[in-house]
């Protein structure tokens, strides 16, 4: 059995998402974070050294990393779905999606969720921040462009690019980019998401 450790308000909520696209049948081992530091519970720690979610077990495989997540279930459940033909161009693009998006774009997002919490003692900073977050959400948004999706048809780089999207609309940056606000509503529009939703339970990261 296909099992997804999933942690409340978390990357693990793309898993399920990616499950739910696939048609797979999974297990969810939920995990809930503490109410007063938001952190995730040392039971998770048991699953994978790390103590993060998400985590995905298939049998004696054990794999973290979303990035990493996507691309094994992709290229074994997928049966050519969700992603180009390995062989074409495409596909090399739709790999280094995969690996931007907690490679570099997410970065300077986790940032300013911690400097907004050192108050006035983190103001020198923001510049910087805000700056490397605009050049990241103006790349995604320069390459999606008119476009519905990064691919042109609906991948797992969609997937694994939504949690930068939601973060950076989560922490009001999406203002100067329509597509991409057009883009986080077209994702949550599919009905393979809102089945996630059900099963994985309430999902805010603001």
């Amino acid at each position: 059995m296909l099992k997804v450790h999933h942690l409340n308000n978390s990357r693990s909520q793309r898993i399920l998402w990616l499950m739910e696209e696939l048609g797979l049948e999974y297990e969810i081992v939920r995990y809930q974070r503490d109410a007063t530091t938001n952190l995730a519970p040392p039971e998770l720690s048991a699953i994978h050294p790390l103590g993060k979610s998400p985590v995905f077990e298939d049998d004696e495989h054990k794999v973290a990393e979303s990035g990493a997540i996507v691309e094994y279930v992709v290229d074994r459940y997928g049966g050519g779905r969700l992603q180009p033909d390995p062989k074409s161009p495409e596909h090399v693009a739709y790999m280094e999606w995969l690996h931007y998006a907690e490679g570099s774009a997410m970065l300077p997002l986790m940032l300013k969720f911690y400097v907004m919490r050192l108050g006035e003692a983190g103001a020198p900073l923001h510049p910087r921040i805000e700056s490397e977050i605009a050049n990241h959400l103006g790349y995604i948004a320069g390459a999606l462009g008119e476009r519905q999706y990064l691919m042109g048809d609906f991948t797992g780089a969609d997937v694994q690019i939504s949690f930068v999207v939601e973060v950076g609309r989560a922490l009001g940056n999406l203002a100067a980019f329509p597509n991409l606000v057009a883009y986080v509503s077209r994702l949550h529009g599919r009905p393979a998401f809102q089945r996630s939703l059900e099963k994985g339970g309430a999902y805010n990261l603001t």
